[in-house]
């Protein structure tokens, strides 16, 4: 038996996967890495932490799953999307990589903006916005701010085809995570001359693209000591996080949207045609899926602001979790459950780390809003789970003014994982819930295309067909979703109300 392994490089560690050509998992393994923020809005991170946190979690998950380094037929790559790594000659970085939530940019979007003729002259080019957490605006800060640091550098790669160069030696990236740096004529899937052109970005500093499950190189043998492999593994393309996280999820037909609660929130579509919104409120961006497309909608802190709840004020349950050897959102969400619906009109906004969809404002600022003397601490909760997911029917409600079917949505991530949760989210998108037997996200979802890529399943669409099964549906409950539909428009006009404010409170 050939088995088939995954690679991941998230924000707070890498994970890895092994499955079987049959797509049943056989086991997984993570690493953690740090981040750095060494000014407010900066994040970073050094890549070498990524490849030893490759090379921890790939030993492991071979000692787990019983499988040799010589039984791994192929491997794929995913990983956090936007961050830049600068590299001279060799595998040291010039400098720590700017993550993709890094908000140092704006000037640099802004110059972007203006040099390509404007916001939708530049939708137009590339299908996107320029946003601060794109990589684009990132290439020109260097060059702007550390000048010595551009002089040097030689290579620019995404996370993920940083781990693909030392596995390979190849300075190659595929069209899905590619989409993200703002360079790439999404459209026609190939780098933007003429957008390159106009910023006066040296088309040799970036790596070739080729469709996610081609061959990009194979292992070379220092690499694969260290992993534990052997040389000569097929190493495929690909894909960055979100569109390597669908095809895990199944997302590669149309109708099927994705609902993913993470540290971010992605609600994510499967497109046959690049679909643009002309506002630029979500993303068009090649999907991992050859000759496809996708449409996702992004917020910063989506289980990131639950995160951040239960780091500041959930001591007593992380401490009671502990005792109870539970996991201590557990607790956090049945004191949520136990609070009404709407919280007493309590509203929480989500934008602690300022926001990108449907609002691309890095000085937008969370909080709470209607706190009374008779708000309690359930009600903070089960607002800010309210308010997390009104954020994330933001997107929903874009693409369905583009026009794009929902017809199902599958949830992945921590807000999958609660039953309260899951409920809340069918009530306010006003769509059924489904669950299937892939909870593994982008690694999962990089195996699959380890496995197209090498011959094992003849297409996308057949191993997800193969692979991936529903095994729940949860349908919104008519009077619940009746009242927050009253609710959202309330929540939405926040923002607006607050949009100066927020300049003002934040020195933007």
């Amino acid at each position: 038996m050939a088995y088939l392994l995954g690679i991941d490089i998230g924000t707070s560690g890498t994970k890895t996967l092994i499955c079987d050509q049959k797509g049943k998992v056989l086991a997984t393994a993570t690493a953690e890495h740090p981040i750095y923020s060494p000014r407010p809005g900066w994040s970073e991170q050094n890549p070498e932490d990524w490849w030893k946190a490759t090379c921890k979690a790939t030993r492991d998950v071979l000692k787990k799953a019983k499988v040799k380094g010589g039984d791994i037929k192929g491997i794929g790559l995913s990983g956090q999307m936007h961050g830049s790594v600068f590299l001279g000659d060799g595998p040291k970085a010039l400098r720590p990589a700017l993550l993709w939530n890094d908000q140092r940019t704006a000037e640099e979007c802004a110059e972007i903006t203006d040099k390509a003729g404007g916001r939708e002259a530049l939708i137009e080019l590339v299908a996107n916005p320029a946003l601060t957490g794109f990589t684009a605006p990132k290439i020109l800060w260097v060059r702007k701010h550390e000048p010595k640091v551009y002089e040097k550098t030689k290579h620019i790669l995404l996370p993920k085809d940083y781990i693909r160069y030392r596995m390979t030696g190849e300075y190659a990236s595929e069209v899905s995570d590619a989409s993200g740096t703002l360079l790439l004529d999404v459209v026609n899937r190939v780098w933007s001359d003429k957008l390159l052109g106009l910023l006066q970005i040296d088309k040799a500093l970036l790596p070739s693209v080729c469709e996610s499950y081609e061959i990009t190189g194979t292992l070379h043998e220092q690499a694969a000591e260290e992993l534990g492999l052997v040389a000569d593994i097929p190493v495929v393309g690909g894909g960055g996080d979100q569109a390597a996280g669908a095809v895990g999820n199944g997302i590669v037909t149309a109708g099927i949207v994705s609902a993913t609660l993470g540290t971010s929130g992605v609600v994510f579509a499967h497109s046959d045609t690049p679909t643009r919104d002309p506002q630029g409120r979500v993303h068009t961006m090649c999907h991992a899926v050859p000759g496809k497309w996708c449409v996702f909608g992004c917020m910063l802190a989506a289980g990131g602001s639950f995160q951040w709840f239960r780091n500041q004020f959930g001591q007593n349950e992380v401490a009671e979790a502990k005792k109870k050897k539970v996991d201590p959102y557990q607790l956090l969400v049945a004191q949520a459950e136990s609070a009404p619906a709407g919280s007493e009109g309590l509203f929480f906004l989500p934008y602690l780390t300022g926001e990108r969809c449907p609002h691309p404002d890095p000085c937008a600022r969370g909080g709470w809003i209607g706190v009374t003397a008779r708000t309690t601490r359930a009600m903070m909760i089960r607002s800010l789970l309210e308010g997390v997911t009104y954020g994330m029917r933001d997107a929903f409600e874009i693409m369905r003014q583009m026009g794009i079917p929902i017809t199902q949505v599958r949830a992945s991530g921590g807000g999958a994982r609660s039953a309260f949760w899951r409920q809340l989210q069918a009530d306010i998108y006003k769509a059924p819930i489904v669950l299937t037997n892939s909870t593994e996200g982008g690694a999962y979802g990089v195996a699959i295309l380890a496995g197209v890529g090498t011959g094992v399943w003849k297409s996308v669409e057949e191993a997800c067909r193969v692979s991936i099964k529903q095994t729940a549906k949860i349908a919104p409950k008519a009077k619940s979703s009746a009242f927050y539909d009253r609710c959202y428009p309330i929540y939405r006009k926040l923002y607006f109300d607050l949009k100066e404010r927020f300049v003002e409170m934040s020195g933007c």
